[in-house]
């Protein structure tokens, strides 16, 4: 179901807000941090996965099969990491999450709060407005 115009000019007038309030949250929001972040864990992976080819076959040469054990778990484990990666990345607009105590974390808090202001003002938009 379309925006109506009345809707649309208010979703404008709040991006514009965002923009001139928070620049650089509103530019983390546009979704290119899901393909830098998608992007990363796979290269990480396929490195990790030759590396893993890499420890196999010198197991392989060598004749020992720990290390050639321990470069299929290595490939193994890369697979797994590039499959939940691209599963569980961040979903469009939001950044990888920050584990909590870290100094990425205080700033995931200001972002939160930012959009509980957003949201406030959405509402209280949607209140004052007379439906139609």
């Amino acid at each position: 179901m379309p925006l109506s115009e009345h809707e649309q000019r208010m979703l404008e007038q709040m991006e514009r807000a965002l923009y001139a309030e928070d620049p650089k949250f509103a530019t983390a929001l546009e979704g290119s941090g899901l393909r830098t972040y998608t992007r990363r864990r796979v290269y990480q992976a396929v490195a990790g996965f030759l590396v893993g080819i890499a420890l196999l076959m010198t197991g392989m040469v060598a004749q020992q099969i720990w290390i050639g054990v321990v470069g299929f778990l290595v490939m193994l484990g890369c697979a797994v990491l590039a499959v939940t990666g691209w599963r569980k990345g961040p979903r469009s607009g939001e950044q990888p999450a920050d584990a909590p105590g870290t100094p990425g974390a205080a700033a995931t808090v200001r972002k939160r709060s930012v959009m509980d202001r957003i949201e406030q003002r959405w509402q209280r938009r949607r209140d004052d407005q007379p439906d139609r």
